[in-house]
């Protein structure tokens, strides 16, 4: 199927058909906090494969980094719900069908162990050996709530009549993982360097450094695919498009940069550290922003959404 034929599909007098969400930044920072705490719960475990006092400290940041997302998203959410009696009727079923149902369960049950986590790790920073097993024991738990919140946002967003969104679930999926690891480890690295613990940041840069690197492929594959799909016009829209580039730039380009100019000049520089680990973090809003402003405006076409509906999903 054509663009040209994409020019000639019926609407009913160019109207959307599509109800446009009223979805604003909370939404934007919420899918952001939720997949920053997904990210940095994942590497918390990774820590506690290191030797002990190195691990420690990347577990014990990502521990407590990991409920303050938890403890932001949540509020988000539920503002963004307008009232909190629809999160209570979102508990009181569970269904695996239904992406908010699902998400629902998951962020309460990431919120509650990384709780655990947290408060296992506060009461062993005094002393209590009782503490360090109860944070041990919920870390795993945890973690594979943390790998489901890294990329659940994903999921939700490619399960509605989206057109955008719609056009590649899996990809879409991939590309917020991706990026949940780098603001995770960029965040952490970040903490480890005002710590003085270059050692760990060095480790955190190289997943921060592989992790963009994999969601910059996966962005331009997401243009690309887009584009085939007919869906493209949406984020090629003067200030989409301005906010995408901004995003590519800030949450890939410049961390990227650092990254290379640190590895070629054969020693370690903490300004380049910080202004990589700043920039990323910074990308992985702008990156959610820029895909959620886009999609919002493509529910407002409604021939993507009739040409996406014919020719299916990926």
């Amino acid at each position: 199927m054509s663009n040209r034929r994409k020019q000639d599909i019926p609407t009913y007098y160019d109207l959307p058909a599509l109800n446009t969400p009223h979805w604003d930044w909370r939404v934007s920072a919420y899918i952001f906090a939720a997949g920053l705490g997904g990210g940095t719960q994942l590497l918390a475990a990774l820590g506690e494969l290191l030797p002990r006092r190195e691990g420690q400290s990347i577990s014990r940041k990502g521990r407590y980094i990991s409920l303050l997302s938890a403890l932001v998203s949540a509020p988000l959410l539920i503002w963004d719900l307008k009232t909190p009696r629809r999160w209570y009727n979102m508990m009181r079923i569970f269904r695996i069908t239904s992406p908010m149902s699902f998400g629902s369960y998951l962020l309460t049950g990431f919120g509650a162990f990384s709780a655990m986590t947290a408060l296992g790790q506060w009461t062993a920073d005094r002393g209590s050996r009782l503490g360090d097993r109860l944070a041990r024991l919920a870390q795993w738990p945890a973690t594979l709530f943390g790998a489901g919140m890294s990329c659940y946002t994903g999921a939700l967003l490619s399960a509605t009549s989206n057109p955008l969104w719609a056009a590649a679930p899996r990809l879409l999926a991939a590309r917020l993982a991706a990026s949940a690891l780098a603001t995770g480890a960029a965040t952490l690295s970040l903490g480890e360097t005002l710590s003085g613990r270059r050692r760990n940041s060095s480790r955190l840069e190289g997943i921060a450094a592989l992790a963009t690197s994999a969601s910059l492929f996966l962005s331009l594959w997401s243009s690309r695919l887009y584009r085939r799909k007919g869906v493209h016009e949406a984020m090629e829209e003067q200030d989409i498009a301005a906010r995408e580039k901004a995003a590519l730039l800030v949450g890939h380009g410049v961390p990227l940069a650092c990254y290379a100019l640190a590895r070629l000049s054969g020693r370690r520089s903490d300004t380049l550290s910080i202004i990589a680990s700043l920039s990323t973090i910074a990308g992985g809003y702008m990156t959610r922003d820029a895909m959620l402003k886009g999609g919002l405006r493509s529910s407002r076409r409604p021939r993507d959404y009739f040409y996406i509906a014919g020719r299916g999903r990926d």
